[in-house]
């Protein structure tokens, strides 16, 4: 490559103000991110709008979560083979397209077909915008740009259940789907106008190889059972199902011979050697960590409160509102921190604080808690995100060359809903077989007798409130066995709070092996 070349690459600069691209492409990430969860609370509508049990309508947010992780490590591939815009824009054009057909769906068989639809084209849009922010600003402002789109990835998540319940009760639960329409095609129109390729996508464009059929063969196969049996593993038993047990003997084996084979193609649709890269591996499985606790800190509150305490669902996300609000707050915070500070000092303050909250969290699981300081514990628990989104973006890129990121932000991304599907999976887990411990536990101090007293005490106030004797002693008795499953059930959160805690304590640890970036300017490296 001439001089001249490598001047013209290093001085190419987007023709529109970064942070009004910025806007742009995160308005169409934040669309997809918000469909992951929007559809949840709209299920039982959706099963009797079209005639199908519960059971099958959960295959709604299953389709799409497939179809979304088998896409994900393809980005780079693609890129190489259509180019960065014309792949993002295909994706928001279809994806809105898909989106409409979901909401004139006729039966659950044509909606899970579009959902497949939705979330397979929906699977670009992350990492694209992702990449586009990278090359859109200079490296002493990506880590501000990297915390808008934080923005899109930890709020849009906690906004779609909201957002879906009150479409679906004041609508229909077909408007979650016809909402993304005009957002859809302003998006469209915007990339469009705005956003430019720098040069060294061209030159990646026409280099790329033929299609991997093999490769993504594996892919689809590995990736799909394992979102498969993640989804539906609880609720089968796990490996007391032969369909999850057979699920998750084929991901282990397609997984595995994905990664050989695509270790020895010159092209292959996912670009497995990345992870030979010490940082970008280190801050994969980070992100992969992030995901389990995001999501199992997003489970466990709301449900803790609304099965244990009585809160209605308004109420649940009302607790969740204030530590949202903080988030938001601190991801522009630690996006100028980050022109400051080493990433992997910003990283050990994230995760050490998020094991202080979760530690916090042990403390605070009781029957007794009120509702302002759960808020203060949500915000504890949330407020440290900030510092692991955006640093650990910023710290995976050392090392590699511009040609690289595209590739890298789809994986890093799949990583990420892989941890969240994963989190979900356990916490719902955990939490069962958990709370079946504990009440086996307090079982014993039950039928030794040491209840007798208690239910003695409230079979007398229930006869003089006019009970028969019989009929007092009944409720009385149940009234202690319930009260044993709630203590049970309270101390299984409490397992799983500290499971979080030492998970976060380890990653503490592990940030510190992190290279070193320069403050202000981690960002892609130049390939020449």
């Amino acid at each position: 490559m001439s001089t001249e070349q490598e001047t013209l690459e290093k001085a190419w600069a987007p023709r529109f103000n970064p942070w009004l691209i910025g806007v742009t492409v995160s308005l169409a990430a934040f669309m997809e991110v918000l469909d992951s969860s929007i559809a949840n609370v709209a299920l039982p509508h959706i099963a009797g709008g079209l005639g199908a049990s519960n059971d099958e309508s959960t295959w709604v947010l299953t389709s799409y979560l497939v179809s979304n992780a088998i896409v994900l490590p393809l980005s780079g591939f693609l890129v190489a083979m259509l180019g960065r815009k014309r792949f993002f824009m295909a994706c928001i054009l279809l994806f809105t397209l898909s989106s409409f057909l979901c909401g004139t769906a006729t039966s659950l068989g044509l909606l899970l077909l579009f959902r497949v639809l939705q979330g397979a084209f929906g699977g670009g849009l992350q990492p694209m915008a992702q990449s586009i922010l990278a090359d859109s600003f200079p490296q002493e402002k990506r880590g501000l740009a990297f915390a808008l789109y934080g923005v899109t990835a930890v709020c849009a998540p906690a906004i779609g259940p909201t957002l879906g319940g009150w479409l679906t009760d004041n609508y229909s639960w077909r408007w979650i789907f016809y909402v993304n329409v005009p957002v859809g095609g302003l998006a469209f129109v915007l990339v469009q106008l705005l956003v430019d390729d720098p040069p060294y996508l061209k030159k990646l464009k026409r280099a790329a190889g033929r299609f991997d059929y093999v490769g993504f063969s594996l892919l689809a196969i590995g990736v799909g059972a394992l979102q498969v049996a993640l989804d539906k593993g609880q609720e089968d038993d796990w490996f007391g199902s032969t369909f999850i047990t057979s699920l998750i003997v084929t991901a282990a084996v397609g997984l595995i011979a994905l990664i050989i084979w695509e270790w020895t193609q010159e092209h292959p649709v996912v670009d497995v050697r990345l992870f030979t890269k010490f940082n970008f591996a280190a801050s994969s499985m980070m992100f992969f960590i992030v995901g389990i606790i995001l999501f199992s800190g997003t489970v466990l509150m709301p449900q803790f409160l609304q099965t244990l305490m009585g809160y209605t669902a308004e109420d649940a996300g009302l607790v969740l509102s204030v530590a949202a609000l903080v988030l938001l707050f601190m991801l522009g915070f630690v996006g100028r921190l980050t022109t400051i500070f080493q990433a992997r000092h910003l990283i050990a303050l994230g995760w050490a604080g998020l094991a202080i909250g979760m530690y916090v969290s042990c403390r605070w699981v009781d029957l007794q808690v009120s509702f302002q300081s759960a808020e203060w514990v949500r915000t504890l628990q949330y407020w440290s995100i900030g510092f692991l989104f955006v640093p650990l973006t910023l710290a995976a890129y050392v090392g590699l060359t511009p040609a690289e990121t595209n590739s890298a932000s789809g994986l890093m991304n799949f990583m990420r809903n892989i941890g969240q599907s994963v989190g979900t999976s356990a916490v719902t887990t955990l939490l069962a077989r958990r709370s079946q411990y504990h009440q086996a536990v307090l079982a014993d101090f039950t039928s030794a007798g040491r209840l007798e007293g208690t239910v003695q005490a409230v079979t007398a106030r229930l006869s003089r409130s006019g009970l028969s004797s019989y009929d007092a002693e009944r409720q009385a008795i149940g009234r202690a066995y319930a009260a044993v499953q709630a203590q049970a059930a309270t101390l299984a959160y409490v397992d799983v709070y500290w499971l979080l805690a030492m998970f976060s304590a380890a990653m503490l640890l592990c940030s510190f092996l992190l290279k070193a970036n320069k403050p202000g300017g981690s960002g892609p490296v130049s390939m020449h």
